[in-house]
């Protein structure tokens, strides 16, 4: 899939996310692209929170999609997930032209290490990566009583030097097509250390289940892996109060957080870089994984033939 970029033109990129097409993240980015004059912004996102959702898609129903009033960009609300969202925007159904650039965020928290897998910002800019167009996910690490709305307008704007040297590459043809860049920016962006190139670790935040007689009891995880014990009340809680008196209530809680070492995501994260991660599609196992199988898988064939079963 060929984007759009000639030269002299005005790059085309294309912001969706996985909190929604109302979410401050997003709208702080889109704003500042906006603000630039450098671009042409597209906006294709969920109608609502979408978060934690991987890199789910809808098969067999129709997208219902809705134009939205954004400043200075092209913007369209979706029912589907945030792959959905890539998907439907860089194929020429809804916008005229494939863009040059996606970008998933900005997302509210972190996504590091594990967290990757479940990500829906991170699934976003996979999507066009599977599809050949280059992509960024970027995500703040927000913090409940240290963070707040115009740090996501600061986090775009430390992001803003990556974002325009990738369309500078994109341009001279020299951004390599095999991998995409997941960002994330620490809590304090002002005084940040800079720009680090990581990779991915293993970090994780450990969930388990308790059961509960409402769906309000014990609070909502939110997309930042925290809790929120306040939460106001939702449609979807009110519709399971109704629930017959025999179904049981589960819901998750956050026990601890497991963190790797090195020069990981999360470990440069935490110390107030900004990280640089680049990512694939492919999700091979660790060499000495590897090593095991191929020893254990032929002794499989000689221990356990398939006539004895």
């Amino acid at each position: 899939m060929e984007a759009s970029f000639v030269a002299g033109d005005r790059p085309t990129v294309l912001v969706t996310n996985d909190d929604g097409i109302d979410a401050p993240g997003l709208r702080s980015l889109v704003s500042l692209l906006v603000s630039t004059n450098r671009f042409y912004v597209l906006v294709c996102a969920p109608d609502s929170e979408k978060s934690a959702v991987s890199h789910s898609i809808t098969w067999r129903n129709a997208l219902s999609v809705k134009q939205v009033d954004i400043s200075g960009a092209t913007a369209f609300a979706v029912s589907g997930t945030p792959a959905d969202c890539t998907s439907l925007g860089i194929s020429k159904a809804l916008f005229p032209s494939v863009p040059d650039l996606v970008i998933s965020g900005v997302n509210m928290g972190d996504n590091c290490g594990y967290h990757i897998v479940y990500s829906g910002t991170v699934a976003g800019a996979r999507e066009a990566f599977f599809c050949g167009i280059p992509a960024v996910s970027v995500s703040y690490n927000w913090i409940r009583g240290k963070s707040n709305v115009n740090d996501f307008t600061l986090a775009a704007k430390a992001c803003l030097p990556i974002i325009s040297a990738i369309l500078a590459a994109i341009k001279t043809n020299h951004y390599p097509k095999n991998c995409f860049l997941n960002i994330d920016v620490p809590t304090d962006v002002v005084n940040h250390k800079g720009y680090r190139l990581t990779r991915q670790g293993k970090s994780f935040v450990k969930m388990g289940w308790r059961q509960v007689t409402s769906e309000r009891e014990g609070g909502n995880v939110l997309s930042t892996m925290t809790m929120e014990t306040n939460s106001s009340e939702s449609t979807h809680a009110r519709a399971l109060k109704n629930a017959p008196l025999d179904h049981l209530l589960f819901k998750r809680r956050v026990t601890r957080i497991l963190v790797g070492n090195g020069d990981t995501d999360y470990c440069s994260l935490q110390e107030g870089y900004i990280t640089v991660t680049p990512l694939g599609g492919l999700s091979p196992a660790e060499l000495d994984a590897v090593s095991f199988f191929q020893n254990w898988l032929p002794s499989v064939v000689n221990h356990y033939p398939s006539s004895a079963l």
